[in-house]
């Protein structure tokens, strides 16, 4: 951490303009952004799966895939060893992205194991 009498080591940082901005592979960027989206992808379908066999139905369904992304992200920010910034350009790459395209598969399992247990 820096006090206050770190004033001029401060300076030279902020003069620094190759210090300001952060430095990523494209690649393994791309493969980390593959990672999240088969990652709730896969959790989206359990859930909907687990949320059709437990009957939940209209809006405590909801709250189950957003309670399941919430601990996806959670674990996926584990995963990265809360240093999120190493792995990814931003936080909202792993809270937000795909946030809402696992919600198809959400839905699509969901009604499937309902109608498969409580229906028929």
């Amino acid at each position: 951490m820096m006090g206050h009498n770190d004033s001029s080591v401060a300076e030279k940082k902020s003069s620094d303009p190759t210090n300001d901005i952060p430095n990523f592979n494209s690649e393994n960027l791309q493969s980390n952004m593959k990672t999240i989206y088969y990652s709730r992808t896969f959790l989206s379908i359990i859930g909907g799966v687990i949320a059709g066999i437990s009957g939940f139905t209209s809006l405590t369904g909801f709250i189950f895939y957003f309670l399941v992304m919430a601990i996806t992200s959670v674990g996926l920010i584990a995963k990265a060893g809360f240093s999120i910034h190493s792995y990814f350009d931003s936080w909202n790459r792993v809270v937000l992205d795909g946030f809402f395209s696992g919600l198809m598969s959400f839905v699509l399992f969901w009604t499937f194991a309902y109608d498969i247990v409580h229906i028929f």
